[in-house]
């Protein structure tokens, strides 16, 4: 069984929640990589991502009150300032240095949070993987941005996106809509130093039974779907989707098509659980709820789909840990990442993360 450090990297950025997920007032408890975080918003408008246990006992944070900027325990009244040092105690005048907690950088980008779990000094938000649809108002996203909670390993899920032919049959009637579309597998998958990208071409289908929902075309309309798809480490997976009438690519003045931009991070909350955040934006009928809603409803039922596949594998390979994979063609692109990831991992621990030291004095 792999450790913590055999799973993850710490120095890169995650996605860690929506900012519309921030209430506020209110304290976000989450956890990443199996550290226990705490995210608020202080009255100056930034957010704040702190060790969600105070230093004295323990308690969650996440059961504090917001006071301006800081953070109060409110088990015995230490508050914290965003830095995650203790500014005040109740009853006590002297504060050590050492009363405080870890503070992890936090940088809004288009709404969502990345943060970063590793070496703050190499917290660069230059390397921020930043979706710029979610910012351009050409693209008309959903009602809200979407968040999904996995019990299973976010690599399974990378897996999952890596392979387009499930999509033939989990999900013939919603994302899919034709077995025949697992007999196109992608074209030359393309390595890169951090995942993979490639194009995906489905000629001469009918439309999948989402767009036809939210289609402005007759329902027989023949076309072709064109996927270009990216996944990035640690967890990045950015899709470009593309629907016109048969051989739209050759013409030489190509129809207006229809389009759509999507994003989904993937953060490992633990070994075995996963957060996942997706946005789905279109360029046409903008500006129509009922149409942004029911795609974000048969969104939501497709990766439901891939959620229950999915959990089910992490159950069986975590009951028996005897299965060795036979691979198949399709999976050069999950290969890939895998490949990818495990070599970043190698080259972290040569300096990071260093041996923690040992509390002498445990509360348990």
């Amino acid at each position: 069984m792999r450790t913590a450090d055999d799973w993850f990297v710490y120095n890169c950025w995650y996605a860690a929640a929506w900012t519309s997920e921030i209430e506020e007032g209110k304290p976000l408890a989450r956890t990443y990589l199996e550290k226990p975080v705490v995210i608020y918003r202080g009255d100056d408008g930034r957010y704040v991502a702190l060790d969600n246990r105070c230093c004295h006992r323990s308690a969650p944070l996440a059961m504090g009150r917001i006071e301006g900027n800081c953070l109060r325990c409110m088990y015995h009244g230490m508050k914290y300032d965003p830095s995650g040092q203790c500014v005040e105690i109740p009853g006590q005048a002297r504060i050590s240095p050492n009363h405080r907690v870890h503070s992890y950088p936090l940088v809004d980008r288009g709404g969502m949070l990345w943060i970063w779990m590793g070496q703050p000094e190499k917290a660069d938000p230059d390397h921020i993987p930043h979706f710029e649809p979610l910012e351009d108002p050409y693209w008309c996203g959903l009602p809200k941005r979407c968040y999904l909670h996995y019990d299973a390993n976010w690599m399974l899920i990378v897996d999952n996106l890596a392979d387009f032919s499930h999509l033939a049959f989990v999900h013939t009637n919603t994302l899919g809509g034709s077995e025949d579309y697992a007999k196109e597998s992608a074209q030359a998958v393309d390595k890169l130093a951090n995942g993979f990208e490639f194009e995906r071409w489905h000629r001469a289908s009918g439309q999948p039974p989402y767009l036809q929902k939210i289609t402005p075309w007759s329902e027989d309309t023949v076309v072709d779907r064109r996927n270009f798809v990216r996944m990035y480490t640690p967890g990045i997976f950015l899709m470009d989707t593309q629907f016109g009438p048969t051989g739209w690519d050759s013409m030489p003045e190509p129809p207006e098509l229809l389009e759509f931009r999507n994003c989904q991070y993937m953060t490992p909350e633990t070994r075995g659980t996963t957060h996942f955040f997706w946005e789905y934006l279109r360029n046409f009928r903008k500006g129509e709820d009922d149409v942004g809603e029911t795609l974000r409803e048969v969104m939501f039922e497709g990766f439901f789909e891939d959620k229950v596949i999915i959990e089910a594998q992490q159950k069986l390979l975590e009951q028996h840990g005897d299965f060795q994979p036979r691979g198949l063609a399709s999976d050069t692109a999950l290969a890939q990442f895998r490949r990818v990831w495990f070599e970043q991992i190698a080259a972290e621990r040569e300096t990071f993360p260093e041996p923690v030291d040992i509390i002498k004095n445990p509360v348990l």
